[in-house]
């Protein structure tokens, strides 16, 4: 074991590192998440474990992601504009899983971050920019859907290139929002069971600014794409409600409206699952200065928002027919293993069966 060197880690993290956790410690810079095990933090099992699980959240996470994209490019009828914005979900996922979760799997095995300071910010923040573009994704996402199906602005045909341009705003955005700690607007350090690297927003370091970052986040990074996912779905359901008033004698409506509410539930759900744990533990924290708190629990909200790489393409990708068909005919050659009754060239999603002019706001 490497000879525990406190003062090299406080020239990283300075005296005011400190976290009153409800454990026998006090400081957690006497003991360098850098250079010694966490094990004052946690059991062995407990490390163990959730080495574990990131193992598997890489294992499960970049077969699945990198499937969509290459499934993508093999298949020409899955180039349209919304399967565009999946695929750039899918490579912000796949950069969460190679890196930030295999390493939090290497940190966790060895039950601290072995990989240095430098490595601390690298990870810290590309998993940041990944998770960013990821959230701005599902806002997009939402958008389209939005656009496509209610159809505010009569004379826009959503091409291609609008959602290319959609993918590079989440990309901008995303940086926008990273950015700031590698140049003094808070920090990225470990977090949690100190095997991850994320924001400061536990330390009270007015040099950093840490609580005026965490709410920028908050406002920019969760509130305006929230807002606009459930603005946009419950318009998109209230649209598909009223065409299926006016025609409840058509089935094909009928079951639109239902699939449509089905999948948009589950985003929401999928949305909250992955970002409100943090937000909500990050807000806690700065708007309850002194008060202690677990630092076990502060590891759950990471694990939730790294999860999201495995649930989120089984929510916007596999409940998508015409993608899932032509996943399930690439990994069985050519040919699906439960019939052809989803393969179909000129079917997308349930969300566009039904026609624009039918759901045109009157």
């Amino acid at each position: 074991m490497r000879q525990l060197r406190p003062d090299s880690y406080q020239q990283e993290l300075p005296d005011d590192f400190y976290i009153p956790i409800k454990l026998n410690t006090n400081n957690i810079t006497a003991l360098s998440p850098f250079l010694v095990p966490q094990t004052h933090l946690g059991s062995t099992t407990m490390f163990m474990s959730m080495a574990a699980f990131m193992l598997f959240l890489t294992i499960a996470g970049v077969p699945i992601n990198l499937l969509t994209i290459i499934c993508t490019f093999k298949y020409k009828k899955l180039r349209s504009h919304l399967n565009y914005i999946l695929v750039n979900l899918a490579v912000a996922n796949l950069l969460v899983c190679s890196l930030g979760s295999f390493t939090a799997f290497l940190s966790f095995y060895n039950m601290y971050f072995t990989m240095g300071p430098i490595a601390c910010k690298i990870e810290g923040f590309t998993s940041a920019l990944a998770g960013m573009v990821s959230l701005w994704s599902l806002a997009v996402v939402a958008f389209e859907r939005y656009l496509v199906i209610c159809k505010p602005i009569s004379n826009l045909t959503f091409r291609s290139s609008h959602a290319i341009i959609g993918c590079v705003v989440t990309w901008v955005f995303a940086l926008v929002a990273s950015a700031p700690p590698l140049f003094g607007w808070s920090r990225y350090i470990p977090e949690g069971l100190q095997c991850s690297c994320g924001p400061d927003w536990y330390t009270t370091n007015n040099k950093f600014n840490n609580e005026s970052y965490v709410m920028f986040l908050f406002v920019f990074c969760f509130g305006v794409p929230f807002s606009t996912i459930v603005t946009c779905y419950i318009r998109l359901l209230m649209t598909l409600r009223s065409v299926a008033k006016a025609q409840e004698q058509s089935a094909t409506t009928q079951k639109a409206e239902r699939e449509v509410t089905k999948m948009v539930v589950v985003m929401v759900m999928g949305f909250l699952a992955c970002w409100l744990p943090y937000t909500s533990f990050a807000l806690w924290v700065i708007t309850h200065r002194g008060e202690s708190f677990d630092l076990r629990l502060a590891t759950i909200p990471n694990v939730f928002c790294k999860a999201s790489t495995v649930y989120n393409p089984i929510i916007y990708v596999y409940m998508n027919k015409q993608f899932r068909s032509c996943m399930l005919k690439m990994v069985f050659c050519g040919k699906s293993p439960f019939g052809e009754e989803e393969d179909s060239s000129s079917q997308t999603t349930q969300v566009s069966s039904v026609s624009s002019s039918q759901v045109a706001p009157a």
